[in-house]
């Protein structure tokens, strides 16, 4: 995920950073770097929600389908319970077989509307348990940011060195 990355990235930053002599643990750190990232979560952040709203959407569509999968049952049932009304006997042993088809058939349906809900709601908790996490990872950033501003640090003439990635020279 963007938002997981650019966390990382922002701890890098201040894992990387050069640290003050005498300041108390202050440390020197690219603060216009840190700006763009804080930007780039705030612009990515809906498109989080937005994947939130698709699994939702996503569990209502297991619903509907669980719901005409068990009455398409139900139908099938009753239509298996009309074709055996011959005799008073099959007639009764018809009704027995379609009472229990149709228990069964509300079970299996209540079974997998169950199911549904619960992977629904195991999806919608990772969802809001990865966004209650970077939130919180971006207030904490934004906190160190604002608590860096205020005590005046001034950023290092010549900041260390960004690690880049080889380049390749084909």
């Amino acid at each position: 995920m963007k938002l997981e990355m650019l966390i990382d990235e922002l701890q890098e930053i201040l894992d990387n950073s050069f640290k003050m002599p005498l300041s108390g643990g202050k440390r020197v750190v690219n603060t216009e770097r840190m700006q763009e990232i804080v930007e780039e979560l705030r612009t990515n952040t809906p498109q989080e929600v937005r994947q939130a709203k698709i699994v939702n959407a996503e569990r209502s569509s297991i619903l509907a389908k669980s719901k005409q999968e068990a009455e398409i049952i139900v139908q099938q049932a009753e239509e298996r319970a009309k074709a055996m009304v011959e005799r008073s006997e099959i007639t009764r042993q018809a009704q027995i077989k379609a009472n229990e088809i149709i228990a069964k058939a509300n079970e299996e349906a209540a079974k997998i509307k169950q199911a549904a809900n619960q992977y629904i709601d195991g999806m919608m908790k990772k969802a809001d348990d990865e966004l209650s996490a970077n939130l919180a990872a971006l207030k904490k950033t934004r906190q160190n940011l604002k608590a860096y501003q205020s005590k005046g640090s001034v950023p290092a003439k010549n900041p260390p060195p960004r690690k880049s990635a080889p380049k390749n020279e084909d």
